[in-house]
């Protein structure tokens, strides 16, 4: 007679139980992991594979552990660890790590200054413009796009004078979503009355982004001519994200440069010595701008 299940066992994705992290969860010989640690090991492994290793997959991980523990006894006996080719790797593989610590640590302590920020802001506004809308758009032959079961192609006068008269037909009262609906080719946003969500500036074709970014909220487009065909647009939000709101963001972008920059100045502390003649002489530094000449005496 078949058992059933235990309806309070944990789901198989869901990740370990709560305990004290101090619990030793893996014993290897004379070697014992805790909890915490198995956590700590977990965070060693790339972003992609930590929820699997925590999840569903932390069995095959803590038995990955055991057989590197074990492997890494027999390497000591057998003296490997004497090797100065194997001295040499883990030594390279300390150094490494630490290196990896050290900026961490100069990033999350790096001061990026207000002035700092608000400059990459204003370089950068335009990339924090965002834009909510719909289409409807009229395909003509040779586009990209498949051409929707059962409609005929047009060639490209015929889709131009197809997308004016809807375009007249929504600017006499005609809900813009059903007519979306009913005879947009773009069959993914159709479906949804023309709706294209929020995008920002690079993610549509260059037509269809310059027409859009210059139309005022509620406006209806002429018909726009991309490689897809001919397009309506009506944009319904135009905002750019506020300083604060990209703060995070910009930060995440400039710490890493100040961190590169504090390694560049302890780099420049110590004596350095890269042999040319055998990797090959240092690019050369970019010229430095020449000073504005003097103006002639009078």
């Amino acid at each position: 007679m078949p058992t059933m299940s235990n309806p309070m066992a944990a789901p198989p994705n869901a990740g370990p139980p709560a305990v004290d992290p101090n619990t030793v969860v893996i014993t290897v010989g004379d070697h014992k992991i805790t909890a915490a640690q198995f956590l700590e090991m977990v965070k060693a492994l790339p972003q992609q594979y930590q929820e699997t290793a925590k999840g569903a997959g932390r069995r095959d991980f803590a038995r990955n552990l055991v057989e590197l523990q074990v492997l890494s006894d027999e390497a000591v006996k057998q003296n490997l660890d004497k090797d100065p080719t194997t001295e040499m790797m883990l030594q390279f593989q300390r150094d490494n790590t630490l290196a990896s610590a050290e900026f961490q640590r100069l990033q999350q302590t790096s001061n990026v200054s207000d002035a700092d920020i608000q400059a990459y802001y204003d370089a950068h506004k335009a990339e924090y413009e965002v834009l909510t809308g719909r289409h409807i758009l009229i395909r003509m032959k040779g586009s990209p796009m498949p051409a929707p079961a059962g409609k005929p192609e047009l060639t490209e006068a015929e889709a131009k004078d197809k997308a004016e008269a809807i375009r007249k037909r929504i600017l006499a009262g005609e809900d813009f979503a059903a007519v979306a609906k009913a005879e947009s080719d773009d069959t993914v946003s159709g479906a949804k009355g023309g709706d294209l969500g929020e995008f920002r500036k690079g993610m549509m074709v260059p037509p269809f982004e310059t027409a859009a970014f210059a139309l005022k909220t509620g406006d209806i487009s002429e018909p726009v001519q991309s490689p897809f065909g001919y397009h309506i647009i009506q944009i319904q939000s135009h905002v750019t994200k506020s300083l604060e709101e990209m703060k995070p963001q910009i930060l995440a972008q400039l710490k890493p440069n100040v961190a590169r920059k504090a390694v560049e100045d302890l780099t420049k502390k110590v004596k350095v010595d890269i042999d040319d003649a055998y990797f090959g002489a240092a690019p050369a530094a970019p010229p430095t701008p020449a000073a504005p000449a003097a103006p002639p005496a009078k």
